[in-house]
């Protein structure tokens, strides 16, 4: 029998009577919510959830009787290589998220812990808009002349859509004064345009987009500027990355707030609807009141970006691997469906851990349809005591892989029984088994020398965010393998085109293509080779921050498990971890054998200089340097930077309210010196 979840149509083996027993459950539940929010006011679950066991109900009640098919059309962006790549003079980041009162407070107290300061020491007063669901576009202007628009891309390199977003009426081809800026803002489409848009494509016979933002980017991106001009874009200019007023009587703003105010006068169109905010409670007010009315604005919003608004706290603030240290996200409340679990299942990754998957019936959800969901690790499970089965509460937070977050018992089907992880699974090496982790919730593979395994470290070794051999993917791996071209990382550097010119599919060109790929990989940045091989606990994001703290793999060998905990964003799980890899004798053979064959293209380059083998600790607000550009300068000079005082630091370099490390340097004799000295020092 098919029949529908939430408008997505799949195969169900139930009898009849149990979809009619179903409906009864369903029946029931829907009730007894109703009765907790209209007459206790004491809701158990969200608004999201309850209008999806609705709409089970109404589409089960539909399906004992007849069969209907639904289909979920999602328009992805055409394809990417059509367009000039554009690398952008100032690097694009995204925002980390928080999603409650009391992780905005965290965040906050957070600043002030790496500023090393106070509130009374250092009051922060903070600028609260808008999170357009849009996309991201960078706009440069030379002398008052727009010359290039561009997507965001991976940050460091974007799209050239400057011939569409000239299309845009909000967009100034020519600003109110000759200055030279670079201007950051969101791309949208109203729900009324994107509502005709579609019933145009409907008519035509056309797939629909799945949602305004995907229309807006799909339409960004269109080859075509007439098409774009056709459809009613708007843009909404948030930020200014760079700007030289020239000879104009503009001064470089100082604020937040009065970079919005610059940006209006200067004739962008500039949201209205931000506000200028004392601290996290009036935070909390505004985005309390435009959860409430977010729906009535003619533009898709999913939350408040609130950043601090003086800029030269900014600038000490600065960034991390990922997003900048000054400014978050405030998430609106994450949706929410419900659906059921089909099967878990264990899935092995390239380190051996072991993690719990639940196959569910799928299910629509934040615009996709989804399938899996993370279940985490046994004591997860165990928490929410979900059963294979089971109903439950699926949350798509912050554009993370769903998670299951509630379990609705009183849909539990008969005889239904607690899961239990297994001693061994399919996948890992020896004889199969698991153990549990020390001091962790996760499982792993006792051996993890199984092809399986073997397999998927080599697969993510060549991937695009790994060595990224562009075109080689594990379809090709598995032929190397299987052909026995290919056992350890560094056997892809010794091949050459004869060797794959035999391989079932491949020709000339495809065995070209590929030592291509191999060869242009040849010279990779730190923090890439760093994610190929695989290391526990060191992700993208971790080995950017790794890669930029040491500026070189040596520096990371040399390093001390304490030294590599102190790094911000890293901590003693990953620092041991990395250690431990970097310390095995077979770890090391690997690598010693592949470094024969590639160049690290470091961070930065670490001269010889005033502070080399020197450790520096930077505290407070510096006068003109950003705390990364004088961290940067340091290392330049040989230093390490180190975020703590010890008997081992050889300078702080104090700012503007300092804080608890210039008095520990004062009590351990510390030389100190002011931003004028370590310029002097390092010049």
């Amino acid at each position: 029998m098919l029949f529908l979840i939430d408008g997505v149509g799949f195969q169900n083996t139930m009898e009849q009577k149990d979809v009619q027993q179903r409906i009864s459950q369903l029946r029931k539940l829907i009730a007894y919510h109703r009765q907790k929010y209209h007459t206790e006011d004491s809701p158990e679950i969200s608004d999201e959830a309850y209008d999806s066991l609705v709409r089970q109900l109404a589409e089960l009640e539909g399906a004992t009787e007849e069969s209907a098919d639904s289909e979920v059309n999602t328009v992805g962006a055409p394809v990417q290589e059509a367009f000039a790549k554009v690398p952008h003079k100032v690097r694009q980041w995204s925002f980390n998220n928080v999603f409650s009162k009391e992780e905005l407070d965290a965040w906050v107290d957070r600043l002030y812990r790496f500023l090393d300061t106070t509130p009374e020491q250092t009051p922060m007063d903070f600028v609260a808009e808008h999170k357009i669901d849009g996309l991201k576009i960078i706009l440069t202007y030379q002398n008052g002349k727009l010359i290039q628009a561009a997507t965001r891309g991976d940050g460091v390199t974007g799209e050239d859509v400057t011939h569409t977003v000239r299309t845009i009426a909000d967009v100034p081809h020519t600003l109110r004064y000759a200055v030279d800026a670079i201007c950051v803002g969101e791309v949208w489409l109203s729900q009324r345009e994107f509502d005709r848009i579609n019933a145009q494509r409907k008519k035509n016979k056309e797939e629909l987009f799945a949602n305004p933002r995907n229309a807006a980017a799909g339409t960004v991106r269109q080859l075509d500027p007439e098409v774009a001009a056709r459809r009613k874009l708007s843009m909404f200019v948030y930020d200014i990355d760079l700007f030289d007023p020239k000879l104009s009587t503009l001064a470089v703003p100082g604020t937040q707030a009065e970079e919005l105010r610059l940006l209006e006068h200067l004739g962008f169109v500039v949201n209205p609807h931000w506000k200028h905010c004392a601290n996290t409670d009036e935070i909390y007010h505004y985005y309390r009141s435009w959860v409430a009315r977010k729906d009535r604005l003619s533009y898709g919003v999913d939350g408040v970006v609130v950043k601090v608004n003086d800029v030269t706290l900014q600038k000490a603030l600065g960034y991390t691997a990922k997003s900048p240290r000054f400014g978050v996200a405030f998430k609106f409340p994450a949706e929410q469906a419900t659906t059921v679990v089909e099967d878990i299942q264990l899935q092995v990754g390239r380190t051996g851990v072991v993690t719990p998957v639940a196959h569910l019936t799928p299910v629509f959800i934040d615009g996709s349809t989804v399938s899996r969901a993370t279940l985490h690790n046994e004591d997860e499970i165990r928490r929410l005591d979900v059963r294979v089965g089971d109903t439950v509460i699926l949350e798509k937070a912050g554009d993370v892989i769903p998670k299951v977050v509630q379990v609705l018992p009183e849909l539990r089907p008969k005889g239904s029984k607690p899961f239990r992880f297994p001693k061994k699974v399919e996948g890992c090496g020896g004889d199969g088994s698991i153990e549990r982790i020390p001091g962790e919730a996760a499982y792993r593979c006792v051996a993890r020398d199984s092809d399986y395994l073997h397999r998927q470290r080599l697969y993510h070794f060549v991937s695009k965010q790994a060595m990224n051999f562009d075109g080689v993917g594990p379809r090709i791996v598995d032929l190397l393998i299987d052909y026995g071209l290919v056992n350890s990382y560094e056997d892809f550097f010794t091949l050459k085109e004869g060797d794959l010119r035999d391989l079932p599919g491949f020709q000339q060109k495809a065995a070209e293509n590929v030592i291509s790929a191999i060869e242009a990989a040849r010279e990779v940045p730190l923090h890439r080779l760093l994610v190929a091989l695989s290391i526990d606990q060191v992700g993208e994001e971790t080995a950017r921050v790794l890669a930029e703290h040491f500026g070189s793999l040596e520096a990371l060998q040399q390093a001390s498990p304490e030294e590599l905990a102190s790094v911000y964003g890293v901590g003693e799980v990953v620092a041991q971890a990395l250690y431990a890899y970097l310390h095995d004798p077979l770890h090391s053979q690997t690598l010693k054998r592949l470094l024969t064959h590639i160049v690290i293209k470091n961070p930065a380059h670490v001269a010889k200089g005033a502070l080399q083998g020197k450790t520096v600790v930077f505290t407070g607000t510096l006068p003109t340097l950003g705390r990364d550009e004088a961290k940067d300068l340091a290392r330049r000079q040989g230093a390490k930077v180190s975020g703590s005082v010890s008997k081992k630091t050889d300078y702080v370099i104090l700012g503007k309210d300092p804080g608890s490390k210039a008095d520990k340097a004062k009590q351990l004799g510390i030389p100190t010196l002011d931003e004028a000295a370590f310029l002097k020092l390092i010049s």
